[in-house]
Formats: C-alpha cells, structure tokens, sequence
C-alpha cells in the first residue's frame, strides 16, 4: 500500500518521522521497539500488520526519536518524552476527532499514559503484548536477570557483524519464525538505530511502570496477549485487563511477541479488532461467497447502515464524502441485490434489529 512519509519538529528540535496510509477510522500506533517506516512495508515481520491496518483504518505511526528515519542523535532517549513525541504527531496529522489509539509492546505505556492524559480523544484503546513494568522492575527476579543479561549482549554485540549477538535478542520476539524472518530482523537492527542507541532504548524500557495510572483510564479498552509470549509475560496482559476498568481481555494461541501472517493468532487479532472498533459485521447467512465479494470499505459501510447511521454520520466515521458514501451504498444494494437499507438489514442478519427472531 502507498504511505506518505511526513515530519515533525519537536519542542526540542528532534525531526520525528511519521507516515499515514488507508482511509476510515484514524488509527495511531504509538511508537514501539525496532521499527523503520519504509522498511516495515518489505518486511515479513511487520508488512502484514501495515497491510491490515491500511485496508481498515486512516492508520499512522512514527518512529520514536534515536530510531528508523527519526533523528538517530537524539540526547536523552528516556520515556519522559514518549507521551510528548505521541502528542506532536497527532496534532501534526491534524485529527479532529476521537480516534484508535494502538499500544504494542512497550508502546502500551505510551498508549495507556496517552489515553488517560486525552479521554476525550481516544475512542477505542488497544493493547497487544503490553506490559505494566519493565524487566528492571520486574517482581520477577528471573525476569530482572534476563534483562540485564540482554542489555549486556546488546551493549556487546549491536554492531557486530555476527548476527549471533542479535539473533539472541530477536529470536524472543518471533520464535516460531522462519529463516528469512530472523535474518531479516536480525539485519532490521542494524538498520533501525546505532548500538549506543539500542542500549539506551532498552534501559527506558526496562524502567516502565505505569501501575499507578491503569485505573485511571476511562476510554474502551482491548487487550490482547500471546500466551506463551516471551518478551512480555502473559500475566503481564492479564495485570493490563484487571486493573484497566471495564476492559476486555482476549488471549492469543501464540508464543510470538510479533503476530506472524500464517498463524491462526493473527486472524484472531484481526477479528477482535475489527470487531470491538466496529468496522466488521458478521458473514452474510447462508451467502458467503457474497459476504466475499464485498470490499472492506462496503463491509465498513454495511455495518455502519445496520447501525442506523445517516449517510453523513457514515461519511464522518469513514473519513470519506457523504456523495461517496451514497455511491458506496448503491453499489452494496446492487450486490446484495436488495432497494433499500430495511433490505440490507435483513439480508445481513436475517431479521431488523429489535424485532422477534
């Protein structure tokens, strides 16, 4: 899919680089662990996860400071200014209106740290592979030392040109990946930040906690979490769920940290997230090769008539013209063979919402 690659000064003077594809609902993904905007979409790690959010939502993500095409020297590469650099690159793709914030991996913190600073601009929360405290603070003292051993092999052998050193660290984040995968990831390191930098991103992770501000959130929460994941514990996501009001957790069959395509995890994940933003409906009954022929943005549009939505308040959610939506609606009445919305309603599910089965 086609991106568009933006940047963004800081208060600061740090060039932060960020880029947004798709259309629809506004998705931001807080910054997160060894990421480079353009080499993520080559990637047969993350493109499928780029691919997926594209399709459904106006999705946008940045690279935090010190790493991918955001500036490398950066001075401090602490977590105080996480939540600041997240501020700037939504103000910077001028959103103006609530939209999903998505949290991976140490990005959670920002998200969750976001969310409450922002309640009002955050419409849904999703959280995946999150973790509430950072292996240096872990109450685990097994989960302490193997984060400090890892910081030693990183202070060691980044730069090195025997991916042994590295491999030791990503083989944690994709241990059922394959062979071009690791070596791929392995190769991403060296790309995506300097060895010095490397060292400093992992400490500021390793020093996270925001226990104290998990009941403090009051936007829709999901969280999801693989539950052999060996980056970040699966009691960790189940700390995030209990202590985030209200919030669902949902469990993956995975023991990867970054979900692979092939996998039945990832299918998974994207089921519950369409389904807890609202951008999917159920397969039509008994027409599954019609439900097929619908193209995300129809399916997206379907779910929203079903609700009841104006074609305005439709054009609003989706981020598209209220003439557009009226040609999106003329071509599902013509696919579903039906001439007006109580029709689409009853072939979708059979029966208009509120009425006796």
């Amino acid at each position: 899919m086609k991106q568009h690659v933006h940047y963004v000064v800081t208060d600061d003077r740090i060039r932060l680089a960020w880029a947004e594809m798709g259309r629809g609902l506004p998705l931001v993904k807080a910054a997160t662990w060894l990421t480079h905007l353009q080499y993520d979409l080559e990637s047969p790690v993350w493109s499928h996860w780029a691919r997926f959010f594209g399709e459904h939502f106006r999705y946008i993500r940045h690279d935090e400071r010190g790493c991918g095409m955001s500036d490398w020297h950066a001075g401090a590469l602490d977590a105080s200014h996480w939540v600041d650099d997240l501020e700037r690159v939504v103000d910077a793709a001028g959103i103006d209106r609530p939209f999903a914030l998505l949290g991976i991996s140490q990005g959670a913190a920002t998200a969750i740290r976001y969310a409450v600073r922002h309640p009002h601009r955050v419409s849904h929360l999703i959280l995946y592979g999150g973790y509430a405290m950072g292996g240096n603070r872990s109450e685990n003292p097994e989960r302490r030392s193997l984060f400090n051993a890892l910081m030693d092999v990183i202070g060691h052998g980044w730069g090195n040109d025997n991916p042994a050193f590295r491999q030791l660290f990503t083989s944690r984040f994709v241990p059922q990946g394959s062979r071009a995968q690791l070596d791929w990831f392995n190769e991403l390191c060296r790309r995506t930040t300097s060895p010095e930098n490397a060292r400093a991103l992992l400490a500021a992770r390793g020093d996270i906690d925001v226990r104290e501000v998990l009941p403090q959130v009051r936007v829709p929460t999901l969280v999801l979490h693989s539950a052999d994941d060996q980056i970040a514990p699966l009691a960790q996501g189940r700390r995030l769920a209990s202590a985030i009001p209200g919030a669902t957790f949902v469990q993956l069959d995975s023991c990867n940290h970054v979900l692979l395509e092939h996998e039945p995890a990832w299918q998974q994940f994207q089921q519950a997230v369409l389904e807890f933003t609202g951008q999917r409906i159920a397969d039509l009954p008994g027409d599954g090769d019609l439900s097929a022929s619908l193209t995300a943005r129809e399916r997206a549009t379907l779910s929203l008539l079903c609700e009841g939505r104006s074609n305005a308040q439709i054009g609003w959610q989706l981020g598209i013209a209220e003439k557009t939506v009226r040609n999106h609606i003329s071509h599902l009445y013509r696919k579903l063979g039906v001439r007006s919305r109580a029709e689409a309603i009853v072939k979708t599910y059979g029966h208009l919402p509120g009425s006796a089965d």
